[in-house]
Order: C-alpha cells, then structure tokens, then sequence
C-alpha cells in the first residue's frame, strides 16, 4: 500500500486501481503493474529435542514498468527469519530489464534462468544456482537464485535461439554454520573466480517445437556451482557443459528426457595429491500422467556415471503424486526424492487449502531416512510444518 501511495504522487496515474495503471490511454502508454504475497513459515523437529527448524516472514514486492515493447522487472523480499539472523534483510530478488517483440526478446539484470524438462532435478539446468540454509524444506522456486547476466533470444514458429552470457557467476549458498539445524558441517569454501573477462560464463539453447514433440540442444561453458570438497576446502573449477531435452506428449502421458555431458568436470574425492577432474554422463526420465478427476502422477530418474576411477554411477529418482478435492480448493501432494544408490529418502506431504482467491493454508510433513548418501547428515530432521499466504 505504501508504494502504491508513492507511486501516485509521483506519477501522474490518478490511482492504482488494481494494482494497474497506464499514464495514457494509447498503445504506447506507460503500464505500471505491482502485485506480490506475505507469507509466514513455522516447522518444528518431531524427534527430541523437538527443535524449531524453520521460522521466517516474508514480504514480496514485485513491480512492472512496460512503455511499448520495452521495460523492466524488480522483485524483492522484507524477510524475518527468526533463526537463521544473518537472512533477516531486505533482499533484492530480480531486477531486470528487456525489450521484447514478435521475434526478439532480450533481457539485461538480474534474473532466474530456467533451461531443461526435469522437475527439481538439476542436469542442464545449471546457470541458476540454489540456496540451500534450509536445504529443501523450501519452495523449489524460492530457493533459486538469480544471475547477473545479458539473455538475447529469437524465435520463429517452431524454433527459438537463445544466448546467455554471465559476467559475474553466482554460487550456491551453503549451510556450514553449525548453529543452523540445516548445517552440513563445518568446512571452508575458497573463494568464488574473480571478475575478469576470462571467467564470464557463456552459452546458448536451441529449441524446436514442432508437432507432438518438443526438443533442445544447449551448451554452457561454466564452473561448478557447487564447491567440490577437496583436502577439507570448497573448489570451483571451470567446466563446459553440452545437453539435449525433449518432451513428448501422448494421450494423458508427456514423456519427458533430458541429457547432459559435463566436460572436464571436478570430483569430490579424498587422499589424493591433485584435485581429480573427470568427464560425466547425466541423463533423466521421467513420465507424467493426468490421469483424470484431479489427479496427477510423475516419477522421474536421474543416473550420473563418472569415467573416473573405478567408474562411479550414482541414481536419484523423484515422485510426485497430487490430487484436487473441494472444486479444487484443497490440493493434496506428495513430493519424495530417493536416493537409489544409498537408500535414503526425503518426502514432502502437504495439504494446501484455499481459503480464498488471495489466501492460502498449508500443513505438512517432511521426512527424512538415510543411513547414508545425500540425506544422511538430516536423519533426524523429519519435521511438521504451517505455512500462510496471503497474495494480493
């Protein structure tokens, strides 16, 4: 409300009725478009001690400027969060700008860039980054981080191109203080590559759409955006990915691949003089059903096969089950990650309810097995938790 105040003092746009104005009444007027959510997160350990694992508030802006087929985009978070202290800041999200017609869409600023088909698996969907302080027990679209970079893309009918280039990487965000019940431990992470013409992140996707099949080829050259543990220390090292995706719907089904070499990349690995870097192999399935009446399946695996040593394969599969009930005001949805090679599970439940069009409820449960593997160190971290939205 207070930037709806502002912004009619200092344009003249007699008022923000819906939250959209135009400043005059052609095809060329200035359009200002402001809409966001607050909402507010509570979990709590369910093994003793009964822990808090989440507690945090946030408010979201987000603001639209379009003057003809040029514009710009800023998002931001106020957030509280009442363990993790060092989070409570306001917090620049996105904050771009673009210029867009029938062929050309280029955009400069801080942005979310999105490539591949895979649900909440990353293969060739590595220019964005991730925050992990709270591991998954986050929206999977919250916890991504947006990249300073210029995107150029050109589409026809049935192709697009599109060119990135990143001058100043970003980084995953990591929980190593071990006062955050999400810690992974304590270890020290080198610092990030300079800014220097030379370490600029580059690449570009083409992608087809043509009749019952989507399809792209995209290549990447870039660092690994998780460090890799070596002798006790975080490492980034450059590397050069190429990936291929389709998706391919049939009947109540959309089959959905995706495949992705990563070049020269770093390996975690222990006892050795030298940082070992090897090539990888990264492909994913997955399936979608819309089966009817509100309900919907997908199950997806991932196998990553390392040339290196005694040749390491690795597997994480990912299911989702969700169904509508109450003329879908209430969503019902299971979310797990299994991790095939060591056992371990992370399962998301939830229920989210309606109340209205602005305001949502959500209750759920995250539960957490593993002996080892990825999900070992957050054993004990199965948790309930609340969630209220409200959108305006």
């Amino acid at each position: 409300m207070l930037l709806r105040y502002i912004l009619s003092i200092i344009l003249p746009l007699g008022g923000l009725g819906g939250f959209t104005s135009a400043i005059a009444q052609d095809e060329d007027s200035l359009q200002v478009s402001i809409r966001g959510f607050v909402d507010t997160y509570h979990a709590v350990q369910l093994q003793k001690p009964n822990d808090w694992m989440s507690s945090r508030s946030r408010a979201r802006g987000e603001v639209t400027i379009e003057k003809g087929n040029a514009g710009a985009f800023v998002s931001a978070n106020l957030v509280h969060n009442a363990i993790l202290k060092d989070k409570t800041a306001l917090q620049l999200r996105e904050a771009y700008g673009y210029y867009s017609d029938e062929h050309w869409d280029l955009r400069a600023g801080r942005q979310i860039i999105v490539w591949g088909v895979a649900d909440g698996l990353r293969l060739t969907d590595i220019i964005s980054p991730m925050d992990y302080t709270e591991f998954l027990a986050q929206d999977y679209d919250d916890i991504r981080i947006p990249v300073g970079a210029l995107r150029i893309q050109f589409s026809r009918e049935k192709w697009r191109l599109e060119a990135v280039a990143v001058p100043v990487s970003s980084f995953f965000e990591l929980p190593t203080d071990t006062e955050n019940p999400w810690s992974m431990g304590q270890f020290t992470i080198n610092e990030p590559p300079k800014c220097r013409l030379y370490n600029m992140e580059y690449g570009s996707r083409l992608s087809f759409f043509l009749s019952g099949i989507d399809f792209s080829f995209s290549a990447l050259h870039t660092w690994n955006k998780m460090p890799v543990l070596y002798n006790g220390e975080g490492e980034y090292r450059r590397m050069t990915m190429l990936g291929a995706d389709a998706s391919v719907p049939i009947g109540q089904f959309v089959i959905r691949g995706e495949l992705a070499w990563y070049i020269d990349e770093a390996q975690t690995t222990t006892g050795m003089e030298d940082l070992t870097r090897a090539n990888s192999t990264n492909a994913l399935l997955g399936i979608d059903w819309y089966a009817g009446n509100d309900w919907s399946v997908a199950a997806q695996y991932s196998h990553k096969y390392v040339a290196c040593g005694n040749h390491r394969n690795t597997g994480l599969a990912t299911l989702r089950v969700s169904k509508d009930l109450l003329h879908n005001a209430l969503s019902l949805q299971s979310f797990a990650y299994i991790d095939v090679t060591n056992g371990g599970i992370f399962n998301r439940l939830s229920a989210d309810y309606a109340l209205n069009d602005q305001l949502h409820a959500t209750l759920g449960y995250d539960y957490f097995h593993a002996n080892r593997g990825m999900f070992m160190v957050y054993d004990r971290n199965s948790e309930v938790f609340m969630k209220l939205k409200y959108s305006f």
